[in-house]
């Protein structure tokens, strides 16, 4: 489930990429969202190949940070303008959602291996 919404945010997330080098021509902010934005989703992949539950929780962890680290390069171009507020609470609010399942995992796992 969160791979899926983790690979939809991907693809929403390259396609505003694309626009924002396009329109605004902007390449660094791009590129750094899209490197985050993507991590995501191949992170959640790996999850699948986790040979135990430490490496479990380990890649459940990564994908959790590049879940706030694409918060980070959405909510900088939002406060320098160069993202609608529609585009910004749309994609912020995905990531957050993604974060959210990904820290509830988390806290499960933990505790479980305790």
């Amino acid at each position: 489930m969160e791979y899926n919404k983790a690979f939809d945010l991907a693809k929403e997330i390259y396609h505003y990429c694309k626009q924002l080098k396009e329109e605004k021509k902007e390449y660094d902010i791009s590129r750094q969202l899209l490197r985050s934005g993507t991590s995501i989703g191949a992170n959640l992949a790996e999850v699948n190949g986790a040979i135990s539950k430490q490496d479990f929780s380990a890649k459940v962890s990564i994908a959790y940070k590049g879940c706030l680290e694409t918060q980070f390069w959405l909510k900088f171009p939002y406060e320098v303008t160069l993202i609608d507020i529609i585009d910004y609470e749309s994609l912020f609010n995905k990531a957050d959602e993604i974060g959210k399942i990904l820290f509830t995992i988390l806290k499960t796992t933990r505790i479980n291996n305790q």
